[in-house]
């Protein structure tokens, strides 16, 4: 069975506040986009994994990739113990997602594990159900088990469907990274926006997205932890300029960085973008939100 890992974006990003756990409060509208790891699950009596790099920029991570806390092993092992299955997975991972980039890769991989092998042992865990126990891998994995833009809440655990945001339409963007890694707890650390309630930022969003407009989203963009991010990071600023001065309707960061994004008109202007960044020694790719 080979599954599609899409990459995530954040369009909006928003710290409510901290939670009696040592977790953020966060709330965000999160898109998948059409990069993707290619995750191979074969039946097999033991967890094996193995881990390859389609680019050169993505290999410094495959070690660590690698390691029996991967995220997809993990996944396998709560299914299996929810599940009562004895049974074991040997998982392959193409990765095209670059790791520490705030594009949940990891979460990714672990969300396809859990829908695949939600199909391939016959458990019927409904997918809402599914993005539930996603919550016990990583904050990112439950939106990314349930698919498609979503509302995620909480540190991530409680996740609704925003399906209808796309009647009008796909929306291209290029994705830009300067070969930088971002450690998401540094960068939390570091966050000094003040923890209120703003709902104007998902109204916005929600309005653009059904308007079908790439103008209309770029507008409403949003990331409380960009300028902590550029603080301890410089290049991401310089990226962020690149992309506007490149033509982008709107940038944007991803997660809590290192990859920025910007909006544009279409698929060939987001090739023009991602091949001039590119040229610059950048990683860049030209990429569409899908359902």
């Amino acid at each position: 069975m080979t599954l599609a890992a899409y990459a995530k974006v954040n369009l909006t990003l928003e710290i409510l506040g901290m939670r009696p756990d040592g977790y953020h409060d966060l709330r965000s509208v999160v898109a998948p986009v059409s990069l993707a790891d290619v995750v191979t699950l074969e039946p097999s009596d033991e967890v094996a994994l193995d881990v390859r790099a389609s680019h050169p920029f993505l290999s410094a991570g495959l070690d660590g990739l690698a390691a029996g806390d991967n995220l997809a092993v993990r996944a396998v092992r709560l299914l299996q113990r929810v599940g009562g299955v004895r049974s074991g997975a040997a998982i392959t991972l193409e990765k095209r997602i670059p790791a520490g980039g705030g594009l949940g890769g990891g979460s990714a991989d672990a969300a396809a594990v859990l829908n695949g092998l939600n199909d391939m042992w016959h458990l019927g865990i409904p997918r809402q159900d599914l993005a539930a126990l996603g919550s016990e891998i990583g904050s990112d994995v439950p939106a990314l088990v349930l698919g498609g833009p979503v509302l995620m809440e909480g540190r991530g655990e409680r996740v609704s469907s925003l399906h209808d945001a796309y009647d009008g339409g796909c929306f291209h963007m290029v994705l830009a990274n300067p070969h930088a890694f971002c450690s998401t707890a540094k960068i939390f650390s570091q966050c000094k926006v003040p923890l209120q309630n703003r709902p104007e930022i998902l109204y916005n969003m929600r309005q653009a997205m059904r308007s079908g407009s790439g103008a209309a989203v770029a507008r409403a963009l949003q990331n409380d932890l960009a300028a902590a991010a550029m603080r301890l990071h410089p290049e991401l600023e310089e990226t962020w300029r690149r992309l506007e001065a490149a033509g982008c309707l709107g940038v944007s960061m991803s997660g809590s960085g290192a990859t920025v994004f910007g909006l544009v008109g279409d698929a060939v202007e987001a090739g023009r973008v991602a091949h001039e960044l590119v040229k610059d020694g950048l990683w860049a790719v030209p990429v569409e939100t899908v359902r």
